[in-house]
């Protein structure tokens, strides 16, 4: 999930553990702790593309990773606060709020490397990496439970609640995705199309808009539902596999070609443009829906520059092109009306 979102979960679950003892405290350590698995986007900055995106949600999003840290971490602030608060208040503080980022962000599309160091990477992919709906009621009563005293119990209540709502939305987001999912080939078959291997995913900053992807032999279907008006056959798009294309490219030096694979879970169609080939990861969508269907190109890329037939260099591709086009009202209004 996005950084604020952590910083809050951190901070609820801080505030969980340590909040009658330490007051305000807890909450800033645990909205602190609670962004400390997303510092790996650092060390990917010096990353090739590819490898950058393997080390995204990896070591720092298991499992492990909440084991070694949190006692680590519990023992400077017990020695930087002078031994006012136990040592294993502390720990499990630091332990909750990390734990619970990588749970989090099970749910969204990206998955993570829970169990590192096995490469599966977990994922429900049923949450927008944003999603206002989460984040806004969890944060509105984080806040109001923080400006009660600590002796207060509506403090404890109210943040609870923003926990259960939380908890509870999550939840919502799996239903609704594995109800749309059972529906999915009927959806598609209304429009005389087949497919396998379907994959339901929100679509940004809403649970009540999801996009179905599926694929045949040659090529990807995407189609959209919403839950306020019945499946349109008439908004699904069609993009070409041309997964031969990656196949056959050489490289210079490592061949990233399985790990694109890997990363994109199989759901990769290429495209060639002048000297690049842009390799798209299509669970991620298209931009047909926020452009009015002026660009229907993927959101998510990288291109392999290439030079007398050969990877000269990976970028991840800029998607500048797109937001002149934009238009989020017209993209609002789509989630709830035809």
């Amino acid at each position: 999930m996005d950084s604020i979102t952590q910083i809050v979960l951190g901070a609820a679950v801080g505030e969980a553990i340590a909040g009658k003892k330490m007051g305000g405290k807890a909450a800033l350590w645990g909205a602190v702790a609670g962004t400390i698995p997303d510092l790996d986007v650092f060390i990917r900055a010096f990353a090739h593309p590819i490898e950058g995106a393997l080390l995204h949600r990896g070591f720092s999003h298991s499992i492990l990773f909440a084991l070694i840290a949190s006692p680590i971490l519990g023992y400077i602030l017990y020695r930087l606060y002078k031994k006012r608060y136990e040592y294993k208040l502390w720990m499990w503080l630091f332990f909750g709020s990390i734990i619970t980022h990588p749970m989090l962000d099970i749910f969204t599309s990206y998955g993570t490397q829970f169990f590192w160091p096995f490469e599966l990477r977990w994922t429900f992919n049923s949450v927008f990496v944003v999603d206002p709906l989460y984040t806004l009621p969890f944060a509105l009563l984080l806040i109001i439970a923080l400006f009660l005293k600590r002796e207060n119990r509506w403090r404890r209540r109210l943040n609870y609640t923003g926990i259960v709502y939380s908890s509870l939305y999550l939840l919502w987001g799996v239903i609704v995705k594995l109800t749309i999912l059972s529906k999915s080939d009927d959806y598609f078959q209304s429009a005389g199309l087949s497919g396998k291997n379907t994959i339901v995913t929100p679509m940004p900053f809403t649970s009540f808009y999801w996009m179905m992807l599926t694929e045949s032999d040659s090529s990807y279907y995407i189609g959209y539902k919403s839950l306020f008006y019945d499946f349109n056959p008439n908004d699904i798009e069609i993009v070409p596999k041309n997964h031969e294309a990656l196949d056959k490219v050489k490289w210079k030096g490592k061949n990233y070609g399985e790990t694109l694979k890997f990363l994109s879970n199989g759901f990769y169609s290429t495209e060639m443009k002048n000297d690049t080939l842009c390799v798209y990861d299509l669970r991620f969508g298209t931009t047909t829906l926020f452009t009015e269907r002026k660009i229907s190109s993927p959101l998510f890329a990288y291109g392999m520059v290439i030079d007398n037939g050969t990877v000269n260099k990976t970028i991840a591709l800029p998607k500048n092109t797109m937001w002149k086009h934009v238009n989020f009202g017209s993209y609002f209004n789509k989630i709830v009306h035809q």
